[in-house]
């Protein structure tokens, strides 16, 4: 329910609490360790490891399983790079987690040493009697706030699926004026909730829990490692001996893991498998046909030369007013333009096309704000227009967006023509033209693209395009939504695009 305020207010909020927590459980496993037995930090010799897959075998290399649950967690600070810098990672990591994840650990096994018949309840057994509650107290609490990090870092990843094509459109709020990651998506959230709900009625135990958790984590390191060494030889290119010593020593133990996790598949393992199945199986689906859908945009877009001869083709009239054309195609006029006139063969006075981009920054200058283009010759009074905002920018609520939009494009016009006298005389008509063109009133245009598979399409190409692609599409926020249209000016025009 807090997420909605932001990683910063949240971070500050709940910073405190986490280094309580960390204070806690470093200060109890120094108490341990000197307490207990401080001979355990001989455990560092790996002598002691092999011993203990010598004597145990197949049941040491299962044991891996629940041993990987001790790094579980620390993995989710790397998946807020968007929201913090790398350096406050680097040194929380470095200075705070790892140092009291060690001490902690330690402590436990010193105690243990005493205490062998305890295993089941370590964690709470081995604190002190009178600090229990604070511990359970502050436990539960930073257990709460440690959502937080996975939830931040499932809101980047979608925005930045978002951006590359492959996830459904959503919400994307942005939380602060300084950094582009932070941001909110309403959506997910309360569809993490719903699942965490529903993971939690269905498992009932932390032990099941684990075994997926345990999957999740590994797989992430494993698929990690190996965009790494591709990095590392593509983009770095690092020496192939350092390559390959990364492979031997990093990648081979994580593989070694994910055996052992892979042992209790059955077991609550198959829980993130079934999850990924279903989020790739969505992003695969939306990218395929949005990219067929730009590809016929681009392929179909109506030339400079074919404007003209809509524009002056007499059977086609042209009546006042001004039409304002909404498109997600930058560059170019969409398909769905000459689809337009073909059924309704009528033009407005005044014709701009206008594309809405958001950009990874976060505020626009007003003056930077519209970008125009002539459709040439300048008698067809055609105009191309991209308008560019921040993540913060708030739209002015005292002017409307096509009252603002003219002023702009009139500002455009006197400055294409220049200051030459001859010139400024057409370019004054020109202004007052678009004027007589905005009080004779304005129309606002939305294509509607209906996507549909060809006829002789596979069926595994119809079932992703007329039915996973479009039940998605219509359950999302539609185009004049995101373009705030007033809908008493609004006329939708459909087009149906054959992939």
């Amino acid at each position: 329910m807090v997420q909605r305020f932001g990683t910063d207010r949240v971070g500050y909020s709940f910073a405190p609490i986490i280094c309580v927590w960390f204070a806690l459980i470093g200060g109890i496993g120094v108490y341990n360790f000197i307490k207990f037995d401080p001979s355990v930090a001989k455990a560092i010799n790996p002598k002691y490891i092999i011993d203990y897959f010598k004597r145990n075998g197949k049941d040491g290399w299962i044991s891996l399983g629940g041993v990987v649950l001790a790094i579980t967690g620390t993995e989710a600070m790397f998946a807020d790079l968007g929201h913090f810098t790398v350096k406050s990672i680097q040194i929380s990591m470095g200075c705070v987690v790892y140092p009291a994840l060690i001490t902690a650990y330690s402590g436990q096994a010193s105690w243990l040493r005493k205490h062998q018949g305890l295993v089941a309840d370590t964690f709470y057994k081995s604190a002190p009697d009178a600090l229990y509650w604070p511990v359970f107290v502050v436990a539960v609490m930073a257990a709460i706030i440690a959502s937080q990090a996975m939830i931040s870092g499932t809101f980047s990843i979608i925005k930045q699926s978002l951006s590359l094509g492959c996830f459904p459109r959503v919400q994307v709020l942005h939380t602060s004026d300084k950094y582009e990651g932070q941001v909110y998506i309403p959506e997910m959230n309360y569809l993490l909730m719903i699942g965490c709900v529903l993971v939690t009625v269905s498992f009932r135990t932390t032990e099941n829990i684990g075994h997926a958790y345990g999957i999740a984590v590994i797989f992430a390191e494993t698929l990690t490692s190996g965009f790494m060494v591709i990095i590392m030889l593509v983009i770095w290119k690092t020496n192939i001996l350092l390559v390959l010593l990364f492979v031997l020593v990093i990648s081979s133990t994580e593989y070694i893991y994910l055996s052992a996790v892979l042992y209790k598949f059955g077991e609550g393992g198959y829980l993130p498998f079934s999850f990924a199945v279903v989020l790739m199986f969505i992003m695969c689906t939306w990218n395929y046909v949005y990219r067929g859908k730009y590809n016929y945009e681009l392929d179909h877009k109506v030339s400079r030369e074919a404007v003209k001869g809509i524009v002056v083709d007499s059977n086609i009239r042209r009546m006042g007013g001004l039409a304002i054309f909404y498109s997600e195609l930058a560059h170019g006029i969409p398909p769905i333009f000459k689809h337009y006139v073909d059924n309704v063969p009528a033009l407005h006075s005044v014709i701009v096309f206008v594309s809405i981009k958001s950009l990874p920054i976060s505020r626009v200058a007003p003056e930077e704000r519209f970008l125009f283009r002539r459709v040439k010759p300048n008698e067809l009074y055609v105009f191309r227009c991209v308008v560019r905002y921040g993540y913060t920018d708030v739209r002015n609520e005292k002017e409307s967006f096509e009252k603002i939009l003219v002023e702009n494009l009139k500002n455009f016009i006197e400055y294409d023509y220049g200051t030459e006298p001859q010139q400024g005389r057409i370019g004054d008509d020109d202004v007052a033209k678009l004027d007589q063109a905005w009080r004779t009133g304005v129309v606002h245009l939305v294509g509607e693209n209906e996507i549909v598979s060809k006829p002789r399409s596979s069926i595994g190409k119809k079932f992703l395009i007329d039915y996973a692609y479009n039940f998605m599409k219509r359950n999302l926020k539609q185009s004049y939504n995101v373009f705030e249209i007033p809908h008493e000016k609004m006329l939708k025009v459909g087009m149906t695009y054959e992939l």
